[in-house]
């Protein structure tokens, strides 16, 4: 069966991502997360066309210094994070191009604002020097107390938003 009603079980998925924690754990030496890949990525490209500029921003300049800047463990974690959701989708057999929205909500719509969400997102997660994933999954794996609260404020703060914007799913 094809279509958004088919996903991998979730205790079997909660098993594949643990242990893709430990593994990373194992061999990096650091737990998951995601939030400087993008500036690694963006930090590469704006050499690529502005290496003064970059060389002239202490900020930008310290993550080309010592190597270049797509030669870092996180980057190859994300590209591994598309190829496992791709392999996941596949294997699940929800490989597809769609856009899932409510009937009252536009595509376009929903594309604007999870594109806005996730600038918004990434750029709050440079700012705090880390991301929710790496926050919750490899603090919490350390049990971090700030990590467990974090992530029970987090969970909080999107049930509190789901009543605002559940008639959109409708």
């Amino acid at each position: 069966m094809k279509g958004p009603d088919r996903f991998w079980n979730p205790y079997l998925a909660g098993v594949a991502l643990g242990v893709v924690l430990l593994a990373t754990y194992v061999v990096m030496g650091h737990g998951l997360g995601a939030a400087s890949a993008s500036f690694r990525v963006g930090v590469a490209a704006l050499k690529a066309v502005a290496p003064e500029h970059v060389q002239g921003v202490p900020g930008l300049a310290s993550v080309v210094e010592s190597r270049p800047a797509l030669d870092h463990w996180i980057v190859f974690e994300v590209l591994g994070v598309v190829l496992g959701g791709a392999l996941g989708a596949l294997s699940a057999g929800r490989s597809g191009r769609e856009v899932l929205k409510g009937a009252t909500f536009g595509s376009g719509r929903r594309i604007a604002l999870a594109v806005g969400g996730g600038v918004m997102m990434g750029f709050a997660a440079r700012l705090a020097r880390g991301c929710t994933s790496g926050q919750a999954l490899s603090g919490g794996a350390v049990m971090s107390v700030g990590a467990w609260a974090f992530m029970l404020s987090v969970f909080a703060g999107g049930y509190a938003v789901a009543v605002l914007v559940r008639r959109q799913w409708r």
